[in-house]
């Protein structure tokens, strides 16, 4: 018999844990566009920053069902992924002021909310096979390609259930390092290959435990309003300002 989630009384509601998704972002941005890469503080910053995407696709799969408009929700996702995508570019662009470095996370989360959309509304397996197929094939142009919508497919087989949520969060953990130890090969000794990619699976891992044995399951009672905004804005603003000083250090 499953058991369902059980939220305990901590502080931790999904707004506190936004906000400490945007703060690791921000560490593993600051890494990938300041520090060089080998040294522990910028692979710490670099690892802890994977909490927030695994984080994104458990709240997007979490909050689909109380959303109130769906196409207003995926009009905003598409409306801030467009006005971010300059920003992404400027940021992550190694030489020059700005390259094409690839769709940001936010039309990651878009395909993401399309999946939860495709599963919800399509009944024929067969098209819902097809149909959620193609936007994973999609995502191949985006950040966080291919797992971020295998973390929210995970999420949809798992939801409102605690064991099989923990099995999620093990389950993608595994899958990143993975992911993390085949990029590394011919790059890397098998030692130092290994470290990276056992180190890359912690922010997940931190992830799981916050969300599992901390996050009390509500949202912020005051300032909901200027929260909803604030995780549409930072993601561009703070793109463009670490894009600036970029520009401003060539």
């Amino acid at each position: 018999m499953e058991t369902k989630m059980a939220y305990g009384n901590s502080k931790l509601n999904r707004d506190v844990i936004k906000y400490i998704a945007m703060l690791t972002m921000l560490l593993n941005h600051i890494s990938q566009v300041f520090m060089k890469s080998g040294y522990f503080l910028s692979e710490l910053f670099l690892d802890i920053g994977y909490f927030t995407a695994i984080t994104m696709c458990y709240f997007l799969v979490e909050g689909f069902q109380y959303t109130h408009s769906k196409k207003n929700y995926a009009i905003r996702l598409l409306i801030f992924a467009l006005i971010s995508e300059i920003p992404y570019c400027m940021a992550f662009t190694t030489n020059g002021v700005l390259e094409f470095q690839g769709l940001n996370m936010l039309f990651t989360l878009l395909i993401c909310f399309m999946i939860l959309i495709v599963n919800d509304k399509v009944s024929n397996k067969f098209l819902k096979d097809i149909c959620i197929l193609g936007l994973i094939v999609l995502s191949l142009f985006c950040d966080w390609a291919l797992l971020a919508p295998i973390f929210t497919l995970l999420f949809i087989w798992s939801r409102g259930l605690r064991n099989k949520m923990k099995y999620t969060f093990i389950i993608s953990m595994l899958l990143f390092g993975l992911f993390n130890f085949a990029g590394g090969i011919g790059r890397f000794s098998l030692g130092t290959n290994i470290a990276y990619a056992l180190g890359s699976m912690s922010g997940i891992a931190l992830a799981g435990i916050v969300i599992l044995y901390f996050y009390n399951g509500k949202r912020m009672e005051k300032g909901k309003v200027f929260s909803k905004w604030f995780f549409y804005l930072f993601y561009p603003v703070h793109l463009l300002i670490l894009g600036l000083i970029r520009i401003y250090c060539l």
